[in-house]
């Protein structure tokens, strides 16, 4: 079992070569909070849901060929580009993404508000507590964490957690984004951009 001190040192290694791309993808999430259409922001709540049990990169790859077509798309043709891209769960994934077209014109005012995260977990089908956190940190929030097997390992593997844990409730979801804030504090970074500098260590990359 490692120790924090040495995730923070491997963190620390990282910090400059990581802090450019983590900068540029922030600057992203804040001029998407800021200037997102109603339509921007459903179709980054779509990348969410579909990077559940998949991965960041195919979410991307999914978002960049259907576009707009989060908004308009019948289930149909939603799941035939899900296909087309290889996700797990096309039909599931489709029809949570109509399933919550109610929220369009309500996504502005919802990221204004302080803490929509619980909101999000009661009322948008798909979204979890790690996926709501997904979202609301890629429109810029900077307290939530977002509690992905990647992180959890290594959460685990430096001796913050205990166990990886097989679902969520909200009290073990908001005592295991407590533990990982300590440390982003530790770090000198809100957890918004910790994840990030985390991602690099992990992937040598920075996704969204």
């Amino acid at each position: 079992m490692h120790s924090i001190d040495k995730l923070l040192e491997n963190l620390e290694s990282i910090r400059d070569e990581a802090r450019p791309l983590v900068e540029s993808r922030w600057e992203e999430f804040e001029k998407l909070r800021r200037e997102g259409t109603e339509e921007d922001l459903f179709s980054e709540l779509c990348f969410c849901i579909l990077t559940a049990n998949w991965s960041a990169q195919g979410g991307i790859k999914a978002q960049k060929i259907i576009g707009r077509g989060f908004v308009y798309m019948s289930k149909e043709e939603l799941a035939s580009k899900l296909r087309e891209v290889g996700h797990r769960y096309p039909e599931a994934r489709a029809e949570y993404i109509i399933s919550n077209r109610w929220i369009i014109g309500k996504l502005k005012e919802l990221i204004e508000q302080d803490d929509p995260r619980e909101y999000i977990v009661k009322n948008v089908k798909g979204l979890g507590w790690k996926e709501s956190s997904h979202f609301l940190r890629n429109t810029a929030f900077t307290n939530y964490a977002i509690l992905d097997k990647h992180v959890l390992r290594i959460m685990n593997k430096y001796g913050l957690i205990e166990e990886i844990p097989k679902g969520w409730t909200k009290k073990r979801y908001l005592d295991y984004e407590e533990r990982l804030r300590k440390v982003a504090d530790m770090f000198g970074e809100h957890l918004g951009k910790f994840d990030l500098y985390l991602w690099y260590m992990i992937k040598k990359t920075v996704d969204k």
